[in-house]
Formats: C-alpha cells, sequence, structure tokens
C-alpha cells in the first residue's frame, strides 16, 4: 500500500451504484470536499472522463464490467468489498477540519481499521480543526520570513510542546 492524499479539486471523481454502500461513499466524499459524478452503471452507457471511480452496490457480474470499461479509459477503481477488482483501498477517516488520519488494513480487515480510527478518535477530539489551523497560521508566518524546512520543523516541535498538545 502507498499511502497519499489526493486534493480532489484536481480530480474527476466518479461513483456508480445506488444503495446504503453508494450513499455512504457519497457522504465520504462530500466530506472530503469531492463534487462525485454520478456513473450510470446501465449496460453500455458511455462513460466520463474520471480519474478514479468507486463502484458499490451492484451485483459482481456488472460491478466487474464497469470496473473493467473504467480501468480501460485510464481511471483507478475501486469496488466496495471486491479486493480483486480494486486498484486502491478505501481507510478508515478521521477528520478534524483539515487533519485526516486514515487507517488501513489492506482490505484485510475493514471492521479492525474502524476499531482503530474510533480510538484515535477519543484521542484527537474536535479541537483538533482549530488547533491545526492556528498551527499552519504560524507556520504560513515563518515560510514568509524565510525559515526553511529543518527550521518550520524545529519551530513546530516547539509550538507543540508549548501547547502542551502531545505531551
Amino acid at each position: 500500500m502507498i499511502p497519499v492524499a489526493l486534493d480532489p479539486a484536481r480530480l474527476a471523481i466518479g461513483l456508480a451504484g445506488d444503495g446504503p454502500a453508494a450513499a455512504r461513499r457519497h457522504r465520504l466524499l462530500v466530506a472530503a470536499g469531492a463534487a462525485p459524478i454520478a456513473v450510470s452503471t446501465a449496460p453500455g452507457a458511455t462513460l466520463p472522463r474520471l480519474d478514479l471511480l468507486w463502484i458499490a452496490d451492484l451485483p459482481p457480474a456488472r460491478a466487474a464490467a464497469l470496473a473493467a470499461a473504467a480501468r480501460a479509459a485510464g481511471a483507478l477503481v475501486n469496488v466496495e468489498d471486491q479486493a480483486d477488482l480494486c486498484d486502491f483501498r478505501n481507510a478508515a477517516e478521521l477528520r478534524r477540519g483539515d487533519l485526516l488520519i486514515a487507517v488501513t488494513t489492506g482490505g484485510q480487515s475493514p471492521g479492525l481499521a474502524g476499531r482503530i480510527r474510533d480510538h484515535i478518535g477519543t484521542l484527537f477530539g474536535p479541537e483538533w480543526a482549530e488547533r491545526l489551523a492556528a498551527l499552519g497560521a504560524r507556520r504560513r508566518d515563518w515560510r514568509a520570513a524565510g525559515h526553511d524546512l529543518p527550521e518550520l520543523a524545529r519551530r513546530t516541535e516547539a509550538a507543540l510542546a508549548e501547547a502542551g498538545w502531545l505531551a
């Protein structure tokens, strides 16, 4: 697995399916700042140009055909709970403003990933959204003052220690 954070504003993101898993995925994508494109699940329907496609709540044969068509058109594909059809896995997400903590088990145990995410959520509450915003503003000021990356790291560590946030 390669962990990455993608900017949804730079990507064409599709979602195919109509059911509870698709609705959940839609909510997660919107929470991440995406505007998912609804993709028709009808056989032979024209696919829009996509970078990523999530497929959920489709019969296995239809999901496999749609995944193959999307992949042939250059999109990376995730089919809900069908690891053999996935180019990438979904992580269990914890969001606190722009702070994103993701946990994955490589598809082996999504339930475990969710439990770990929930435990981490007890350590990083909603206050972390404001903490990150404040620290981000300070970092922008430090960069504008011309500090290099090692100095930015040192100042970040000092600010965290001063605030006692990760003590």
